[in-house]
């Protein structure tokens, strides 16, 4: 049981999860998740998102570990890792009224059967809600942050925004609620993969979200998922919108897939290629065997993309293919890329497509290399070349 008080009146009640394998039934969780929620009592209680169902009975001891009582409850965000337990607590607090926007509204009927009018209390872009004892909601809509209902609640008197999945962490927490009390660095590098997995698509009305944002006075900000963000908000809040902006750093990621192992070597040397000519972040990934948000994850972060496929049925290796469609669905931008393919008798066919996908994408090609059967000779000065093009692109 971790409760954690943030502030006078303001509570953290949410669960950790450490056995769930896959977010979403795709994005691996080798560090767990937490689920996030709050509760802010004034005169009257509000409880802020709730859990996973499967989470249900360790979040009721949370909640009634703080008060036998609930006002109201507060949805930002109806994804079911947030809003699974909402039918029992709204079971367990029967004068419980249920705060949302319309179309969360609308969702609730649709997946939990709630349909009692009396039951919702909707709100629009800019309303309040007075709890007393000087505990005043505003309500912040921030629609495909990342789905159209979620909105954002602000409670002025602690300067705490309760932001939905935005600034959100892969991660369970680890003993401490806010990041003065973690690893900051730890959970950096988890907000980098869970943006590029499940929000990045949507970075045009992140965007948004934080330019109409701006203006509040920021003490905490209260995700639904990772740590409490106080000490470290100036930090998070660029990174995120660098994120947002699609801004890249210099550096290279290589993705590759290979069946026997010729495609790997091709790789590996035009890792080195790209060291020798002074690019010191490559990062190399094997799209077979590694998950794909950690490799979204760099992607979204360097300048660079090389991407190496074998061919596979007159078309890209699977795993090669899976990785092209995730970087179209999001969107990609800001980086510039070479393709590299290899064949036993179909030529050209696998460079030919990666370029084909690239240039779907305007991203610019400094490079094109299709190797037969294995690395021999005239690889090596192939590969020197697009590194020699790949380093003077990433670095201008």
């Amino acid at each position: 049981m971790n409760i954690k008080q943030l502030t006078g009146g303001v509570f953290y009640v949410g669960v950790n999860d450490r056995t769930t394998v896959h977010f979403e039934g795709l994005w691996d969780l080798p560090k767990g998740v937490s689920y996030n929620s709050y509760i802010v009592a004034g005169e009257k209680t509000a409880l802020i998102d709730t859990v996973a169902i499967g989470s249900i009975g360790e979040y009721l001891a949370n909640v009634l570990s703080v008060t036998d009582s609930v006002d109201y409850l507060i949805v930002n965000h109806m994804e079911p890792d947030h809003s699974g337990a909402l039918p029992e607590i709204a079971a367990r607090f029967p004068g419980l009224r249920i705060v949302a926007d319309k179309i969360a509204i609308g969702m609730i009927k649709g997946f939990y059967g709630i349909t009692d009018e009396s039951r919702f209390l909707e709100v629009k872009d800019g309303d309040t809600l007075d709890l007393g004892g000087g505990k005043l909601l505003s309500f912040h809509l921030t629609p495909m942050v990342h789905w159209p209902e979620t909105m954002m609640t602000y409670l002025a008197s602690e300067q705490m925004l309760f932001s939905g999945d935005a600034f959100g962490t892969f991660g369970a927490l680890n003993g401490a609620v806010t990041d003065d009390r973690c690893d900051v660095d730890y959970y950096e590098a988890e907000m980098r993969r869970y943006y590029a997995a499940i929000v990045g698509k949507y970075s045009p009305f992140v965007q948004k979200a934080l330019k109409k944002l701006a203006g509040l006075p920021l003490g905490y900000i209260c995700s639904t998922h990772g740590p409490v963000w106080h000490r470290e908000i100036a930090r998070i809040v660029d990174i995120y919108d660098r994120m947002s902006r699609q801004e890249t750093e210099e550096g290279v990621v290589i993705v590759y897939g290979s069946m026997y192992g010729n495609t790997g070597k091709l790789v590996d040397s035009l890792a080195v290629a790209m060291n020798q000519e002074g690019v010191d972040k490559v990062r190399v990934f094997n799209a077979g065997e590694t998950g794909l948000s950690f490799i979204l994850s760099e992607v979204w972060r360097y300048k660079g993309l090389i991407v190496a496929s074998p061919t596979y049925s007159m078309d890209l290796f699977p795993p090669v293919e899976a990785f092209m469609k995730a970087i179209e669905i999001r969107e990609m931008k800001n980086h510039v890329g070479a393709a590299l393919g290899s064949f036993a008798w179909a030529p050209g066919i696998a460079a030919k497509k990666i370029e084909e996908r690239m240039a779907a994408l305007g991203m610019p090609l400094v490079g094109r290399y299709s190797m037969k059967m294995a690395p021999d000779a005239s690889s090596d000065t192939a590969l020197k070349q697009i590194a020699v093009e790949m380093a003077a692109a990433v670095k201008a």
